[in-house]
């Protein structure tokens, strides 16, 4: 039976063989984690060691700012006909952050501490939230009578976040989207309605929400479907008049929110202006002049 210091033994072995095939001596730079034996293995789904060629290049610096300018697997290299131990192990690393961002829930704490209170679509769980996505888009009645008791009718925003896809693109960016989404549209006379968190919702939750308000623009900041390029990924869905059954053209969309696409911060100042372009042409989706 393989125990603790057999798969601590065999990690280290791989690694070192790493350091001294192609990779190179592993920086002081590189985040490590510290074993229980006391040894510093180097973290491989560092940024630090993604950026660096598994292969020998006549342009090294040239192909080191190419991998920096994209996600895609470049100058990883191969092994015979396989894939080198580094590249497949953060294969794999990077397939289990996107499952763990498909099926955990998001934390309470930051919903506690954003002041955002929950609500639950027709989704009795996890598994009927991914196989059936038509219950995702509808609510209960006791959903939307909460709903109505604790949200302020006619706001002209309502917005509201939803795990979607991915638990974690929420927690990593809407703590630092949100107030200045909020501040940006207080600042421009636009009243703002309570937000609130969606549990197991999808995008079209949006329609009956915005119905059971009344508001002119719903907003659903909500987890995109995660790849092996990143589980963080959030998108910003917005409507004007959003109603049941709306056609998808009617939608727009701001996509790519995370550190390596939009910066939270920066998309949480342009949906404000987005919203205020919106109100303003009374038109959302592919009619929006921007």
């Amino acid at each position: 039976m393989t125990d603790a210091k057999m798969i601590e033994a065999v990690v280290s072995a791989v690694l070192a063989e790493l350091q001294k095939g192609g990779a190179g001596t592993v920086s002081p730079s590189v985040p490590s984690q510290v074993t229980q034996s006391g040894k510093s293995l180097p973290d491989i789904t560092s940024p630090e060691m993604r950026g660096e060629p598994l292969l020998k290049a006549e342009d090294e610096e040239g192909l080191r700012r190419m991998m920096s300018r994209t996600s895609a697997r470049i100058g990883v290299g191969r092994a015979g006909t396989r894939l080198k131990t580094q590249t497949l192990l953060t294969l794999r690393a990077d397939h289990a952050a996107a499952r763990d961002a498909v099926f955990l829930d998001v934390d309470q704490g930051m919903l506690d501490r954003l002041g955002l209170f929950t609500i639950t679509t027709k989704c009795a769980d996890r598994n009927q939230h991914l196989t059936r996505p038509d219950l995702g888009r509808d609510f209960p009645p006791e959903s939307l009578e909460e709903l109505k008791k604790r949200c302020t009718p006619g706001a002209d925003v309502v917005i509201y976040a939803a795990d979607g896809l991915s638990s974690r693109a929420l927690e990593a960016n809407l703590p630092d989207l949100l107030p200045p989404l909020m501040e940006g549209l207080k600042s421009r006379g636009i009243s703002v309605g309570t937000p609130f968190f969606v549990k197991y919702g999808r995008v079209a939750s949006m329609e009956h929400i915005a119905q059971a308000l009344g508001c002119k623009v719903v907003c659903v900041l909500i987890g995109e479907r995660p790849g092996l390029g990143s589980a963080e990924s959030m998108s910003a869905y917005l409507a004007y008049n959003a109603r049941v059954g709306m056609p998808e053209a009617d939608r727009t969309v701001v996509s790519n929110i995370y550190s390596g696409g939009i910066a939270a911060v920066e998309a949480g100042a342009y949906l404000a202006e987005l919203i205020a372009k919106i109100l303003e042409q009374k038109v959302s989706g592919v009619n929006l002049k921007k």
